[in-house]
């Protein structure tokens, strides 16, 4: 059973259509990086999967059952991280802590212990006086101290400083190591994605534009620039493309879905140069979004 399965997934408001059609099947152990720009329905799709928005249309499945109807024994598999972190403001660090874990039969008291020591919790702390920084550290060790079967995380650490980003990664690589867990992470900062993520999902005007293990996508999608004695078409017979400039004769293209054999067969009839640029995760999702930039 996977953790998490969409099919036709719509959302929409007054006025305004969100998500478009998402397909998405995440499989148990993956680590799943969500990719987009802003507004491109990130924070809806999870919230729909979560069960905090009723669907428009399709259907959104969380370990076989409906998103918008699930079971306390699902609910309890599942952690959640949102963007912004909300607690009671009266309560201290400890006392937040106490409530949470009394709702979780799993809940891991040693485990919590070793994240509120590793990122320097103040537990006598009110959390009306915490910082940005900390209350999203409190956020943190709330959703994975029951060690969840199921982590979704919406811009975990968009309040935190680089050691305690570095801190987090390195916890999230602890807790999925032994491929019980599955993440489900959005996320900006593509240098952490290639660091903890196994599958990327590129987003674009709530759709799932590209899917599929980071290190195939790397192989597949590639810059390529030709140049050549003569001028060029205007379009070239490759699949997959997402960019194509020309200029007289030199060509700058992008393409997720490059083989040596199409390669081979444009150099031949244009009877050019071609060279092949490998791209980081920040490339390839600048390259897809390029026309929006």
């Amino acid at each position: 059973m996977n953790p998490i399965e969409c099919a036709g997934v719509q959302k929409s408001f007054p006025g305004k259509h969100v998500l478009r059609g998402v397909d998405l099947v995440i499989e148990p152990g993956q680590v799943v990086g969500l990719l987009g720009e802003n507004a491109a329905g990130k924070s809806t799709l999870i919230k729909c999967l979560l069960g905090l928005l009723r669907l428009t249309g399709g259907t959104a499945r969380i370990f076989g059952e409906d998103a918008w109807d699930l079971s306390a024994a699902a609910k309890a598999r599942i952690g959640y991280v949102p963007q912004e972190v909300q607690c009671f403001p009266w309560m201290r660090v400890e006392q937040m802590l106490r409530y949470t874990a009394a709702f979780y039969p799993a809940w891991d008291d040693a485990f919590c212990d070793k994240l509120v020591d590793r990122w320097d919790l103040p537990l006598d702390e009110r959390i009306t006086n915490l910082s940005p920084g900390q209350l999203q550290k409190l956020g943190l060790v709330l959703a994975l101290s029951y060690r969840p079967e199921l982590l979704i995380l919406d811009e975990p650490v968009a309040s935190l400083d680089p050691g305690a980003r570095r801190e987090f990664l390195q916890t999230l690589l602890e807790l999925v190591q032994d491929g019980r867990t599955t993440v489900l992470l959005s996320t900006h900062i593509t240098s952490d994605l290639e660091r903890v993520a196994d599958h990327i999902a590129f987003m674009q005007r709530g759709r799932i534009l590209l899917y599929g293990e980071l290190d195939e996508l790397k192989d597949r999608f590639k810059r390529i620039r030709i140049s050549a004695s003569r001028p060029l078409p205007a379009t070239f017979p490759l699949t997959g493309i997402v960019r194509c400039e020309t200029d007289a004769n030199s060509a700058l293209i992008s393409l997720t879905h490059c083989n040596d054999k199409d390669l081979t067969a444009l150099r031949d009839e244009l009877d050019a140069a071609v060279s092949i640029e490998d791209l980081t995760l920040e490339e390839m999702y600048l390259e897809l979004h390029h026309d929006s930039a």
